[in-house]
């Protein structure tokens, strides 16, 4: 899945709600309650760079990976603006190949949830693992099995503006959420149609949990969201913060 078209909306239209800002300040805080270095930063699955750029202003040296090359466009775009010096890389989350390490590396807005195959995640999370420096941090949030099967699941949303309308449905099978998006984007005086399909899969915490262990990664922290809060049975945002086993 490589957004394509989608990446011209994408701020606009999926994330337009989220707080970046308090996101970002929460992952600083956390930075820096475990004594990180400011030095090295990565953001996996960077998408157009709305954490990246966030983020970056803290560190010496940043990087962001995306496999889109059309999302990675956007991301050049704001940090050239913002004047942030950041290395762009196309690459698969999946096959993490930069031959250095970091202090701190994000992913986040369920973007752990786009991996659909058990391997690929064991992968991603080796991939980490490698490149983490051993005093850094890894912080990452997934859709909870409960949002992609009770929330999400079997549910159709529309959005309708001046410019943009679009159906999301979805379905749930299997721990696989599909959903199935279609646009109608005013041109001029038309309105252009595309359609973009995009796959969850839902992760148990005991799954990511084991898979993290098995790469001699330790969970120290996991929090409802970006707050200080517990994660319950209806948590739909869980953020995970990991450090390597020394």
């Amino acid at each position: 899945m490589a957004y394509g078209d989608f990446a011209e909306i994408y701020d606009e239209l999926i994330y337009e709600d989220i707080d970046y800002d308090s996101m970002c300040s929460r992952v600083i805080e956390i930075c820096k309650e475990e004594k990180v270095s400011f030095n090295n930063y990565l953001d996996i699955a960077c998408g157009t760079g709305n954490v990246t750029l966030r983020l970056a202003k803290s560190f010496k040296e940043s990087f962001a990976v995306d496999l889109s090359e059309d999302m990675l466009r956007k991301a050049f775009e704001k940090l050239k603006k913002e004047k942030i010096k950041c290395k762009i890389v196309c690459q698969d989350m999946s096959e993490l190949s930069l031959n250095r390490k970091f202090n701190l590396i994000t992913s986040v807005l369920d973007s752990t949830n786009y991996i659909i195959d058990e391997d690929n995640l064991l992968n991603y999370f080796k991939g980490v693992s490698e490149h983490l420096d051993d005093n850094g941090l890894f912080i990452f949030d997934i859709n909870s099995y409960f949002k992609l099967s009770n929330i999400l699941g079997n549910n159709i949303y529309t959005y309708n503006e001046e410019d943009v309308f679009y159906t999301w449905e979805n379905v749930f099978e299997n721990e696989l959420l599909s959903m199935y998006l279609t646009f109608f984007v005013k041109r001029g005086h038309l309105y252009e149609r595309f359609e973009e399909e995009h796959l969850e899969r839902a992760y148990t915490e005991e799954f990511i949990e084991e898979n993290l262990n098995k790469v001699g990664l330790k969970i120290i922290g996991k929090f409802d969201g970006y707050t200080e809060k517990k994660v319950t049975s209806n948590t739909e945002r869980i953020v995970y913060v990991v450090k390597k086993v020394i």
